[in-house]
């Protein structure tokens, strides 16, 4: 490259030249100091400058500094070549190449003499699938990822292979058997040449001498350990039958002998061999049940026998229904167990974590809740030890055998291939029914379907009508056997009272509604009414309140409140857990009772110490919060309040007072049933009435049997009392009873598509969309397996009927047949509108003269006698005119081929004509004319029936039926060509769009019939049947297969909206490959589209560190307040750009055909808190930020609490897109808003 000879610079020329930056096209001015300086470089490599050397003298310096013996001042020459070695530098432009080596593909075993286990050898032995990585296989042989994405995984893995998902399809089979047939030298070998009675035998003379321990290890061959076992069983196996000299079987490579399931997994290696050869001719696999439901009425008495040495042993005697679920945990089945509240369903999740140590694996515990979370933390802690803890903001011990984490954290450990599925045996689902939860349900849904098939599943739940139904679903997704274990049994029976006292006079007025057994009592209830009636004023009665007000006075609840206490105290039925519908009135209540003492000193000195030293490590401004100070009051006197408003430390100080008996009256609100297992010894409903965020409703009998059985403690009490306050009116005995006795909420699927779950599946090319939302509980009522084998019956059935005649004549034989389909379908939907119309009824009243066609009339007339009531199913009662001979139904006639369609001449008989009475059908009737006959129905038909008779069979007809005979032939006789008829749109008065349309279709469809030539042809009939009978099978075949297509998929319209979205965005490109934009959003849960725009537009690069985080809790913040926010300029620009943000995907959504609005989807986003954020990031003491809102304190804390996790998550992204600065700004928010008392760890933790 030749040298370049630059002017030098003049007088005119500036020191400036342009620097490229990268290859982004952008380029920066820079200025050169001095004229002696050299230009810089004309561009920068992809990342900056390039990294200079240091100056040589600096070197020399620093390395002398730091050892003067390094250069030898007296030594010149010994220091020059000191020198020179710091100058000289080596250039290796191979170590830029650098590249990991490949794997080895292959590794050394052992060889050992099978008797004494002697090392005898090395070999050699290939590996498999050496390639294989997280990042591309979904493989469990794929190599671990480095030990910091263990535990969490990482957004790049593939995930492991859901259960249940490897389907071949049908064509890989096929391929797969085409091939088979040519080389099969192994099995199904002829064995007698033709005409020969002898034969080869080709099995393997091997295989007798170790038959029986070879059969046993087939058996016990459920893990894959024994491959090599395989083939050795499957040759045995046709010895057995060679020696029988069964006759030969066909080969089964085909579909047909086989379920598609066995050719996918069979869960031992040696059963798919069973299966090919045994039982071809019906595969048991074929209707299988998932679910299996477990009787617990039967006892277990062989229990200890079929479990001599437990994992887990308690110190009480296990329930049958524990003792079953236990006997299955140990055959590593799947269960599914439905019991009430304290029916001690933990007894089950504890055997497994203890099986779980046993086996050196691991078990997951997941629960809907983060507070029961932690109650489960500590309650496993304490009983095994080796317990982990992960939620959003919490990560205690993560290598423990047992995990205990929510929902969402495994579904994301899920998608992102944690290593710590490898070693899963059992994950536990607790309250099962949160899977009805509109918000969160599709979580439970995509875990339980992305789990791999070598997880065991139990599902804890309430009692559910549905839990066999579910089950199934689950099995047949998984594949596995689901057994379900559902026990109605309460330990603790309860009693449910009515209470309508309100003074100390008439406080003992408790009406027992549901006894112990489950009766209900009504004589209580009317008692009831009774005594709440005789004291409504006198003068209220005269006037009649008939609509009793459902609100009351502060004062009156005050008094109803301290009556019902000091009966419950005096009758030592506390502790009471009150249920109170709304957070202010759950406050209000506790603060009325100021005048109550329910503790004695030794319980206040108990209750003081545990309430300070909980409180302890607060800092001391945190120690005087007004809400702290409020429930240490009410606590000495063993009144307390829980609810999602009470700071959480607060509420975790409630529920272990609780627990341990010193609060005596709780009040709390509906979340304290969901999770914690607290039992009472009564709980109080304030009221039958909730506000459920669209309005206020009654309880649901879920709700309630979930709350009510709260009442009861194991071991101390012989009934739980449930009462129901009446405070203004006694509630109606209709909606008790069906609260009380009704069936509680099934499990419903709440499954919809998330743009997460959609791009977490686009990442990874073999798990599809579509696969997870066909598997979803949602799409259930699909039954994929019957169909494909109806399906493969009906492709036979089509292949084996005779092949259509098309030539001549026959050659418009089909367009023939979809024209009579559609005129068929346009007639029944014309004869439905007017049998639904008013005037349709009236001109199909009695002596109407009718056209009648069926399998035994062609065009015959008849005249209505009777018409039925039945609106579903109304039929009519006729007299038909037909030929002598053919009154009976018997002999049918094939009239399939629809003549009086194309024929509208008139019956007439040949011979004298007969007649017969009939019902009619609405299909049986092809026109309504427009004459009538008068005609006497009663005589007529009585008439008819009595010749029914064989004693009057030969008697003449009577002189009412020969009139009307007579009246019909003559009209058929007078116009033979076919009669005016009455049309539906002009006479009939229809005028609906459809009623006129199939009219004008009808007509149109009507007229073309008579053009076709077929209908000429002589064999046109029986050609037409064989037409009919093939179609009809070839239109069921494409029913079906629609039904198991994609396309069938409730969800399919949505998902294609949402990818359109995605595309719009560039998330996704053209051809569905996940974008930078779109792997940012998986790393994000909840508002990722919002999030990942705000990332790419710098919305959040102009504000500050604190600023960022209040801007970003409007993702977190769900409740309305009536406060206006006082902001920053720059924060209020930030709220501005936000919402321009969420309008523009809200616009877009609605372009794509997304149902929901832009100002519903902008109206998501609150910012009610942001002040509140903003002052708590810039390190204002708790006291004073809520006295900034309205909101209760807890909520506040929970919302700082995620607004953690959306700052690690909006982290997580930046460090993706490279944007370090955005990086270590969340990280400093981050660490701005975890400070005091939000973030005081939990007590159960501890």
């Amino acid at each position: 490259m030749e040298r370049i000879n630059v002017p030098p610079a003049g007088p005119a020329d500036l020191p400036l030249s342009l620097l490229e930056m990268g290859c982004s096209g952008r380029f920066e001015l820079i200025t050169h100091p001095s004229p002696d300086q050299p230009l810089a470089p004309q561009s920068t490599l992809p990342h900056g400058l390039p990294p200079t050397s240091l100056s040589l003298e600096r070197e020399v310096e620093k390395q002398f500094l730091q050892d003067a013996a390094w250069l030898p001042i007296h030594d010149t020459d010994f220091a020059f070549q000191k020198f020179l070695k710091v100058t000289r530098r080596e250039v290796n432009v191979d170590s830029l190449m650098n590249c990991t080596p490949a794997a080895l593909h292959s590794g050394i075993s052992v060889v050992r003499d099978p008797t004494t286990g002697m090392l005898l050898d090395f070999t050699e032995v290939l590996l498999e699938n050496t390639g294989l990585s997280a990042k591309n296989s979904l493989s469990l042989h794929r190599q671990p990822g480095p030990p910091s994405e263990s535990l969490r995984g990482s957004n790049t893995n593939y995930p492991f292979r859901p259960g249940g998902m490897d389907e071949l399809t049908l064509d890989q089979i096929k391929k797969k058997s085409d091939l088979e047939e040519d080389i099969d030298f192994e099995n199904d070998l002829l064995r007698v040449a033709p005409g020969l009675k002898a034969g080869m035998d080709f099995s393997n003379k091997d295989a007798k001498i170790a038959k029986a321990e070879v059969t046993l290890m087939s058996l016990l061959s459920t893990l894959d350990d024994i491959p090599n076992l395989q083939p050795v069983a499957e040759e045995k196996e046709e010895e057995g039958k060679e020696s029988e000299e069964a006759p030969k079987l066909p080969r089964t490579n085909s579909l047909e002998n086989l379920g598609v399931k066995d050719v996918v997994s069979s869960s031992t290696p040696s059963a798919s061999g069973k299966d090919e050869k045994s039982k071809p001719k019906e595969n048991p696999e074929e209707n299988k049940k998932w679910a299996i439901p477990v009787n617990i009425n039967a006892p277990c008495d062989d229990f200890y026998k079929r479990i001599p040495n437990p994992a887990f042993k308690w110190p009480f005697e296990l329930d049958v229904f524990q003792k079953q679920a236990v006997l299955r945990l140990e055959a590593h089945d799947s269960v599914f167990v439905a019991a009430h509240t304290s029916a001690g369903k933990t007894v089950v999740a504890e055997y497994a974590i203890a099986l779980s140590q046993k086996h050196m694996t691991r078990t997951i515990y997941t629960s809907p809740i983060k507070a029961l979370s932690n109650q489960k933390f500590r309650d496993f802690k304490s009983t095994f030890g080796d317990v982990g803890l992960l939620t959003g903001d919490v990560q205690l011990s993560p290598e423990s055998s047992c995990l205990i984490m929510t929902t969402e954290i495994l579904r994301s450990m899920l998608y992102n291939g944690s290593e710590v599925i490898r070693d899963l045996e059992w994950v536990i689902f607790d309250e099962v029914h949160y899977i009805n939860d509109a918000e969160r349900g599709v979580v439970w849904e995509e875990v339980l379907i992305m789990l791999p098939d070598h997880v065991s599943i139990i599902l804890l739940s309430a009692t559910v009508p549905n839990a066999v139904e579910f089950s199934e679903w689950i099995g047949r997704i998984k594949k596995k056997h689901i057994y379900v274990i559902s026990t109605m049994k309460r330990p603790v029976p309860l009693e449910h009272y009515l209470y309508t006292g309100n003074s100390t006079k008439t406080q003992k007025e408790m009406f027992l509604l549901l006894d112990a057994t489950g009766n209900f009592l009504t004589k209580g209830y009317y008692t009831a009414v009774d005594t709440k009636k005789e004291r409504t004023s006198k003068h209220a009665q005269s006037f009649g309140t008939k609509s009793t007000s459902h609100s009351t006075t502060a004062s009156q609840d005050r008094s109803v409140w301290l009556t019902l206490l000091h009966f419950l105290s005096q009758r030592q039925q506390t502790p009471v857990v009150a249920f109170t519908f709304s957070r202010t009135r759950c406050d209000d209540n506790a603060r009325s009772l100021d005048s109550m003492d329910m503790t004695t000193s030794i319980e206040k000195a108990e209750i003081h110490s545990f309430f300070q030293k909980s409180l302890s490590r607060l800092r001391g401004a945190d120690r005087q919060l007004p809400q702290i100070l409020v429930m240490r009051d009410l606590l000495k006197r063993g009144i307390a309040v829980h609810h999602s408003g009470i700071l959480p430390i607060l509420k975790e100080v409630i529920e272990m007072l609780f627990s341990r008996g010193l609060v005596k009256v709780l009040f709390a609100t509906e979340t304290f049933a969901m999770g914690v297992n607290m039992p009472a010894r009564t709980v109080v409903f304030d009221s039958i009435r909730k506000h459920d965020g669209t309005g206020f409703r009654n309880l649901l009998p879920g709700e309630y049997i979930q709350m009510a059985g709260r009442a009861g403690r194991r071991g101390l009490d012989a009934t739980g009392t449930v009462i129901i306050l009446c405070k203004a009116g006694v509630h109606d005995m209709a909606d008790l009873h069906v609260m009380m006795l009704g069936k509680p909420t099934i499990l419903q699927s709440q499954f919809r598509l998330t743009y997460t779950m959609i791009l977490n599946l686009l990442r990874v090319e073999a798990l599809r969309v579509t696969d997870m939302m066909r598997r979803s509980f949602s799409e259930n009522h699909r039954d994929t397996q019957t169909q494909e084998k109806r399906i493969r019956q009906l492709k036979q059935m089509v292949s084996s009927l005779p092949p259509l005649e098309t030539e001549g004549q026959l050659s418009d034989m089909l367009p023939y047949y979809h024209t009579v389909t559609e005129l068929r379908i346009t007639t029944e939907a014309l004869q439905r509108a007017i049998l639904e119309s008013v005037n349709g009824l009236k001109a199909l009243s009695v002596g109407r003269v009718v056209l009648v066609n069926n399998k035994q009339h062609l065009n015959a007339l008849g005249v209505i006698l009777q018409v039925s009531c039945d609106a579903v199913n109304r039929t009519f009662t006729a007299l038909v005119i037909c030929e002598k001979g053919n009154e009976e139904e018997g002999e049918k006639r094939n009239n399939t081929a629809f003549p009086h369609l194309y024929n509208t001449a008139l019956f007439i008989p040949e011979g004298p004509c007969s007649h017969t009475v009939q019902k009619l059908k609405l299909q049986d009737i092809s026109a309504i004319t427009v004459k009538t006959l008068k005609v006497i129905p009663d005589r007529i038909i009585d008439n008819y029936n009595k010749r029914q008779q064989p004693r009057f069979r030969l008697d003449p007809p009577g002189q009412a039926i020969s009139t009307a005979t007579q009246e019909l032939l003559r009209l058929a006789e007078a116009s033979p060509g076919g009669m005016a008829t009455l049309d539906p749109v002009n006479d009939l008065q229809l005028k609906s769009v459809e009623v006129v349309e199939d009219t004008m279709r009808r007509r149109v469809l009507l007229d073309g019939l008579r053009e076709f030539n077929c209908i000429h042809s002589p064999t046109f009939a029986e050609e037409f049947v064989r037409v009919e009978e093939r179609m009809k099978v070839q239109e069921e075949l494409d029913r079906l297969l629609f039904l198991v297509s994609d396309q069938s998929l409730s969800l399919l319209p949505e998902y294609h909206q949402r990818i359109k979205v995605l595309q719009s965005l560039q998330y996704v490109d053209s051809s569905g490959a996940v974008q930078l934009k779109g792997r940012v959003a998986c790393q994000i849960s909840s508002h990722e589209l919002l999030l990942t725009e705000l990332l790419f537009e710098n919305v959040l690069s102009p504000l500050a560190p604190e600023e960022s985080a209040a801007l970003l809790s409007c993702l977190v913040f769900t409740q309305k307040t009536q406060v206006e926010p006082h902001i920053t300029s720059t924060l209020q620009e930030g709220i501005d750009r936000v919402l321009s943000v969420a309008k523009r995907i809200g616009e877009l959504q609605r372009e794509c055909g997304i149902p929901q609005t832009a100002e519903e989807f902008v109206g998501q986003f609150k910012f009610g808190l942001t002040e509140v954020v903003y002052c708590w990031a810039r390190g204002m003491p708790f006291a004073e930020i809520a006295q900034l809102t309205d909101v209760q304190e807890g909520t506040v804390v929970r919302c700082i609490q995620r607004l953690d996790e959306v700052l690690k998550e909006v982290r997580q992204a930046a460090r993706i897109v490279g944007d370090s600065v955005l990086g270590s700004k969340m990280e400093k928010a981050s660490l701005a808003i975890r400070r005091d008392i939000v973030f005081t760890a939990s007590l159960y933790t501890h």
